[in-house]
């Protein structure tokens, strides 16, 4: 595969860091992660928005414009072998000559990206569902921010992944805030429910495009803080991300998710935004031909 350093293209095994990168020593750097289909860079402009926010909140200069960075993303797609891929893009505040917080002086950032294959739910997993655990949220105060210092998610993705599950739902003061990799939407009497953004999670190109399908499509919607006794009585719960899109949680912490007959099974609701989701990205790459 091929990869993206500091304005060269090479191969990904070649592609290397210092040591004393700000990234390495202290996840001092933003990402964003770009879902490509049919070698269509899905919402590009919106995950770059979101790459200068992140940049911005942690003061760290832009080293590309918004043009130059979709000239890498496309020149690493056209180059995969791969039709459908997830771009990895990664901006740290470089290799100073010595370890010291505080940002170095006339030190150029480290550019790093490269792509994968895009790895999506399995139709098993579309079919029925996925299980997941919930636990208190005790991450930074700036969630909001893709920063690569993501050891309090990775601890939590791994504590999904000891109880078998897909997914850890993290809860702060009693609401909801955001899945380890992903957003949260609660389905409670026919209206979709869905945190609102702040601090507190990140603001996911998904969940937006979820929002506006919701808009579109009738579905009635409330952005609000969420209360964990309604996560826990609700009729659906969908986890969304650029690699997840739609996904339906049908069993949380052993419990299964909804009512009746239906408890334990995706919920016709969430079949229905994934299915817009679908025809929305399509919709989206057939303008791209015209």
């Amino acid at each position: 595969m091929t990869a993206f350093l500091n304005g060269q293209y090479l191969p990904l095994a070649e592609a290397k860091i210092s040591p004393l990168d700000r990234g390495f020593l202290f996840g001092d750097g933003g990402y964003e992660v770009i879902p490509v289909y049919s070698r269509r860079p899905f919402r590009l402009d919106e995950h770059l928005r979101r790459l200068q926010t992140t940049l911005d909140g942690i003061r760290l200069p832009n080293p590309h414009s918004a043009a130059e960075w979709k000239d890498i993303v496309l020149h690493l797609v056209a180059r995969a072998d791969f039709e459908d891929q997830s771009v990895y893009i990664e901006v740290t505040r470089g290799a100073d000559t010595k370890r010291d917080q505080a940002f170095p002086v006339g030190v150029a950032p480290t550019v790093f990206a490269f792509t994968s294959p895009l790895s999506t739910p399995t139709p098993a997993q579309r079919e029925s569902g996925i299980a997941v655990i919930s636990a208190a949220d005790i991450r930074w105060g700036r969630c909001d921010l893709k920063a690569v210092a993501l050891l309090a998610n990775v601890l939590m993705r791994q504590m999904a992944v000891d109880a078998g599950c897909a997914e850890t739902i993290m809860l702060r003061d009693g609401y909801l805030t955001e899945g380890a990799a992903s957003n949260i939407f609660v389905v409670q009497d026919g209206i979709l429910l869905a945190p609102p953004k702040d601090h507190r999670m990140l603001p996911g190109i998904t969940y937006d495009v979820v929002l506006e399908l919701a808009a579109r499509h009738g579905m009635p919607y409330e952005v609000r803080p969420i209360a964990e006794s309604e996560l826990r009585a609700a009729d659906e719960l969908w986890m969304t991300s650029s690699t997840r899109e739609v996904l339906a949680i049908t069993t949380l912490d052993g419990e299964p998710v909804g009512k009746g007959t239906e408890a334990g099974k995706p919920g016709p609701m969430s079949r229905r935004m994934y299915d817009w989701y679908c025809a929305f990205h399509d919709e989206v790459s057939r303008r791209a031909d015209a």
